[in-house]
């Protein structure tokens, strides 16, 4: 058994800043563009603001890609389309830039760091800071014997979690984890779907590179006996690392759990990555709060793993290549939502506060206006030429006889009213 204690990352492990979380909120409802209108956008942006602690979001500026590689015995099935111990053909092609991983690393600017925990292959052809952290030749074969001995495995997790620190101390501030290898879907799975209690066929996908059905059913059978001999050790994360996984698995899970420790964000790839994490999660339950899935690559075990931790994909385009091309994709959209917490302009607050009084304005100006209109008819004497003044005065004209003698002009109206004054009269 290992003497190194897991359980310290538990305490170790701190969830990101809700309090700050929720300042990010409130200053992003306070941006010109309405909440929400950014879709995901905002909520990555939130996440980061909590990740770094800082309102607004700082700008990422150093994110760097880490390849973990390694090969894997039970390709010795013939699980997998690549031959058995081809991951160093692999990495040459991403030293060289041949790869999709280094094309898109290279478009974007990003760095890219690989890690030679396990491949089968002779270290001089690698550069030193490669294979410096080499733990063995190849893991073993899960269905039938331990992927490494169990000081092998606390070396590899060792070796992830002085990773981790060497990104964080150089000012990394976000990474892209992938992984070079052949078999390791195969031993992901087994992870996977001993961590889930799943059954082998649940969670047997067809690889970066598609296999055919035979070559399919091979590889549930190897992830079906593999998890047999996972199930008695699923108490000790680091044991089941060493009965199931490999060195490169072991790296990057410990890798993970530092880098939350150090509140590192990293953007998961494919299956392999999924796997460690869910591991990780076993370890520090807080911890996958500090990763993001960065894509939908398709493999079942995946889905499993990322359902398990609640972690949505940024991205689905079906992309299988894996050595970190699908979290590649996936980083534009996590340094847009950082550029656009940090730089969106404020709205402005006087103009909605300031419209509602200009229509008001035109209602007031006419109360002058019928005011002077207003003037004439209270003031009788002022306007001798008035319509109204003239047949007003007859009718209230106390002199009977004057009325009288204009009585033959007015008219058949004002005969009328005359008329009607005499029978009063009589």
């Amino acid at each position: 058994m290992s003497s190194l204690n897991l359980d310290d990352f538990t305490d170790l492990i701190e969830r990101p800043d809700g309090g700050v979380r929720r300042d990010a909120e409130a200053h992003r409802e306070s941006r010109i563009v309405p909440p929400g209108a950014l879709g995901r956008l905002d909520d990555l942006g939130e996440w980061l603001a909590a990740a770094q602690s800082a309102v607004p979001v700082r700008p990422i500026e150093h994110p760097r890609a880490l390849l973990f590689a390694g090969d894997h015995g039970i390709a010795a099935l013939d699980v997998s389309a690549r031959p058995a111990g081809g991951a160093g053909a692999l990495v040459r092609a991403v030293l060289e830039g041949a790869s999709p991983a280094s094309v898109l690393a290279r478009g974007l600017g990003v760095p890219v760091r690989v890690i030679d925990m396990s491949l089968d292959t002779d270290p001089e052809g690698l550069p030193d800071e490669v294979v410096r952290h080499r733990i063995r030749r190849g893991s073993g074969r899960i269905d039938v014997e331990d992927a490494m001995t169990p000081q092998e495995a606390e070396a590899a997790f060792l070796a992830g979690v002085a990773i981790a620190d060497e990104e964080a101390d150089s000012g990394t501030d976000l990474v892209v984890l992938g992984d070079i290898s052949v078999g390791g879907t195969t031993a992901a799975a087994v992870l996977v779907a001993a961590l889930c209690g799943t059954d082998a066929s649940v969670v047997t996908g067809r690889g970066g590179q598609a296999i055919d059905d035979l070559a399919w059913m091979r590889k549930c059978a190897a992830v079906r006996d593999a998890l047999r001999r996972a199930r008695p050790v699923l108490g000790d994360q680091l044991q089941l690392l060493a009965t199931v996984g490999g060195p490169d698995l072991a790296a990057m899970t410990g890798f993970l759990l530092q880098s939350a420790a150090r509140k590192m964000p990293v953007i998961l790839d494919g299956v392999v990555s999924a796997a460690c994490a869910l591991v990780g999660q076993r370890v520090a339950f807080r911890a996958p709060d500090w990763w993001l899935a960065g894509q939908r690559s398709g493999e079942p075990a995946q889905a499993k793993a990322l359902d398990r931790m609640a972690l949505e994909p940024l991205l689905d385009h079906g992309v299988t290549v894996g050595e970190g091309a699908g979290a590649l994709l996936a980083l534009p959209l996590v340094l847009a939502a950082a550029r656009l917490a940090a730089e969106l302009p404020e709205a402005s607050a006087p103009e909605p506060e300031e419209t509602p009084e200009e229509p008001s304005k035109p209602d007031s100006e006419p109360e002058p206006d019928s005011g002077r209109a207003a003037e004439p008819a209270s003031e009788p004497d002022s306007g001798p030429a008035s319509d109204s003044g003239r047949a007003i005065e007859p009718a209230s004209d106390p002199e009977p006889d004057s009325a009288s003698e204009s009585g033959p002009e007015p008219g058949p109206a004002s005969g009328s009213a005359l008329d009607s004054g005499s029978t009063s009269g009589a």
